[in-house]
């Protein structure tokens, strides 16, 4: 299984770059989304979205996954009317 920050390259198109968000759609199909390297212009490319198995990994965790704490959701109260 591919895994977010794995260095990747898609097989018909020869793009590489870092695996950065997976989608599973309800027909089973996964979908991987990577963001290629800076060009040599500096800018930053588009990212591109492939099937899954036809993506190989080139590097394993070339990025280091942030923290999984992002903060949400956070508890609250919900406040009932009276009628």
């Amino acid at each position: 299984m591919l895994k977010l920050g794995d260095l990747l390259q898609d097989t018909v198109t020869g793009l590489k770059g870092i695996a950065v968000a997976r989608t599973e759609w309800l027909n089973g199909c996964n979908r991987i989304t990577i963001q290629p390297l800076l060009g040599k212009d500096g800018k930053v490319p588009d990212t591109y979205t492939f099937d899954e198995p036809q993506l190989v990994v080139i590097k394993k965790q070339k990025v280091k996954k942030g923290k999984s704490n992002t903060g949400g959701p956070l508890p609250f109260k919900v406040k009932q009317n009276s009628i």
